[in-house]
């Protein structure tokens, strides 16, 4: 097994689109790349620790191979701000990728390489490439929101812009 980080705005939308994938043993979400050790939700959402809302992933490279994981990530934010995702504003809602070994260093900057010569996007590609650090989970009750708090979750994203901005910018047409 090995682990994959990614931030991507708000954890809680960086859950579903990887959870029940064949060789995905585990989602938490948390938060990762700051100075401050333990942190709390209400830490982060200050902006001030330097820590971003991320996602761990324990995964089979056998049967979901991180380039796999790449693509996906891609797929579900907006590579080109870098002041947070959709209505989530502020640093702790940076997308970054953090790698976990030299290989995942190279897939990942091989796959924003190939983003960026793409055309895809007429602004630069933003989301860094960082060493993975210290990862601390994130309180219980932001594990797995979208299943204890359906409802929410659905109108929060619904609201955030995420899903136009993938429907409009991740069709196979472009």
């Amino acid at each position: 097994m090995q682990k994959a980080t990614f931030a991507g705005g708000c954890f809680w939308c960086m859950v579903t689109p990887f959870e029940e994938l064949p060789g995905i043993e585990r989602i938490v979400s948390g938060y990762t790349g700051g100075t401050k050790v333990n942190p709390t939700y209400e830490d982060v959402k200050t902006g001030a620790t330097g820590h971003i809302e991320a996602v761990e992933i324990t995964f089979d490279p056998e049967l979901f191979p991180y380039e796999r994981l790449l693509e996906l990530y891609w797929q579900q934010i907006d590579p080109t701000d870098e002041f947070g995702q959709f209505h989530d504003r502020g640093t702790q809602y940076a997308t970054a990728i953090f790698y976990h070994n030299e290989r995942q260093f190279e897939l990942a900057l091989q796959s924003k390489q190939a983003l960026e010569a793409s055309g895809r996007f007429d602004k630069p590609i933003v989301t860094k490439i960082l060493p993975a650090a210290a990862f601390y989970e994130a309180e219980e009750y932001h594990q797995d929101y979208h299943k204890k708090n359906p409802k929410h979750y659905k109108e929060d994203r619904e609201k955030s812009g995420r899903d136009q901005f993938v429907r409009d910018n991740w069709t196979n047409d472009k």
